[in-house]
């Protein structure tokens, strides 16, 4: 089929196949979706730091300061994003990531206080609803798979002084890592700090508030490792 043979050329991936059948008019009505996806990402690509391939654009999608955005191949905005890119490091996708709608993904938060940014690794999948605040810095690995509403936070706002309104008393900015080949379920919470190993599920609905060794399981509020999947 002459769209599978594009996608499989365009991945980079011999063993890239469909296991369903479409119809003609379905394959019609994708292939149209996403040509005009591709006009909206040849309009944006000159404002962008870098882009290395083609850039697939939903409908309603921002993107502040795209000079400090960097793209690698087969890049994927569905509709309703909002993405802004300033910060010190930017905003750093790899090839063949996609990002589905409604997510948000931003590196500042107070003009006064310039945030670090984003690193997200090659064939990386994040579902919709996503919100990551980068001002304290994340990075996430390649082959990591998000489900929908994952939220990763890389800043904390101070308040053991009761003297001074938490407000006054300023944030701090820890970094957030996610290693390779993790899955991320739905609605999970990241914390700043928090370092994911490699190979690690994170169950649906966990809030993560310390860093989980690699092949780790992990479910809870506050999360824990409920088992490793590697056999001892």
């Amino acid at each position: 089929m002459i769209i599978e043979k594009l996608i499989r050329t365009l991945k980079n991936d011999p063993g890239y196949k469909w296991d369903s059948a479409y119809s003609s008019n379905d394959l019609f009505r994708v292939s149209l979706h996403r040509s005009i996806q591709v006009v909206r990402g040849l309009l944006l690509k000159p404002f962008l730091n870098k882009s290395s391939g083609l850039i697939f654009i939903g409908s309603r999608v921002k993107v502040r300061h795209g000079y400090q955005l960097s793209a690698g191949k087969n890049l994927i905005l569905e509709d309703n994003l909002s993405i802004n890119a300033l910060s010190t490091n930017g905003i750093q996708i790899g090839d063949d990531v996609s990002i589905a709608r409604n997510s948000i993904l931003f590196c500042t938060g107070i003009i006064s206080q310039k945030g670090t940014g984003i690193i997200i690794g090659d064939r990386t999948g994040i579902s919709a609803g996503a919100y990551f605040s980068g001002q304290g810095g994340i990075t996430i690995g390649s082959d990591v798979i998000m489900g929908p509403n994952v939220q990763i936070f890389s800043e904390n706002h101070n308040y053991s002084d009761n003297k001074l309104t938490i407000k006054e008393q300023g944030v701090t900015k820890l970094p957030v890592f996610i290693g390779d080949n993790c899955w991320i379920g739905a609605s999970a919470i990241i914390l700043a700090g928090v370092t994911i190993g490699n190979g690690c599920v994170i169950a649906a609905g966990s809030v993560v508030t310390k860093s989980v060794p690699a092949n780790s399981i992990v479910a809870g509020v506050p999360a824990k490792v409920i088992k490793s999947r590697v056999e001892n």
